[in-house]
């Protein structure tokens, strides 16, 4: 059991600390980040409850409607909320890079804790693959989630289109990824190139918070200098 339990975690763990450590200008404090990795571990219970329902009872037929609905919109849609509601006003989300940071934190939890699951279920044999596919495909959606926040927050105007953003992309990503798994009779040929591209994305999304995470601390430092020779 302790193998099974390692096994789960480490992917998880080894994930959020690469993109912790991505933080160049402020890092997050240890306590937050975990709060939020923790809230993501929970939100396993309730979606699986919902998800059980809906299997059980049938609703769900089409494939589409069972990648975009039952898995895509629904894990998504309770990740951001969690980061929205619980994180985006929180004094520690305080540069756009933040938001990757705990993006990663929220999808990482969930995907430890649903990883652990299947785990328990299925067998450590699937740790690897497991690793490779579900954790790692959770990590880059809570990447691009939280890039999409941290433009938001910290864009002047109308924060509108990227919180949108934030939740429509990652939806429709999660969707896509789904479908290919339960559509596919040779799934491994489609889902290797999307998942190539997937870690492109994310990664570049990554770059792109470090050039606005910069941006952000150069402005606070010329207004700071403003303010002293005022």
């Amino acid at each position: 059991m302790l193998g099974i339990f390692s096994a789960g975690i480490a992917p998880g763990l080894a994930l959020l600390s690469y993109f912790y450590l991505k933080d160049e200008y402020d890092a997050e404090p240890i306590s937050v980040v975990f709060r939020t990795f923790l809230y993501g571990a929970l939100l396993v219970f309730p979606i699986m409850f919902i998800q059980h329902v809906l299997d059980t009872e049938n609703i769900i037929q089409s494939q589409w409607i069972h990648a975009f609905l039952n898995s895509g919109f629904l894990e998504e849609f309770f990740k951001w909320f969690i980061l929205f509601y619980a994180v985006y006003q929180h004094v520690a989300f305080d540069e756009p890079f933040d938001g990757i940071v705990y993006g990663a934190a929220v999808s990482l939890g969930f995907a430890t804790s649903e990883n652990i699951f299947y785990l328990v279920a299925n067998g450590v044999e699937h740790a690897i693959g497991r690793a490779l596919l579900p954790v790692s495909s959770h990590a880059l959606f809570g990447v691009i989630m939280g890039f999409y926040l941290g433009k938001g927050k910290f864009t002047e105007g109308s924060k509108a289109k990227w919180i949108i953003l934030s939740l429509g992309l990652p939806i429709l990503l999660h969707g896509f990824y789904d479908y290919i798994l339960i559509s596919q009779e040779n799934w491994l040929m489609a889902i290797f190139p999307f998942m190539v591209f997937l870690w492109w994305l994310g990664l570049k999304k990554v770059k792109m918070a470090k050039v606005l995470s910069a941006k952000h601390f150069k402005k606070q430092y010329r207004l700071q200098k403003r303010t002293l020779h005022s």
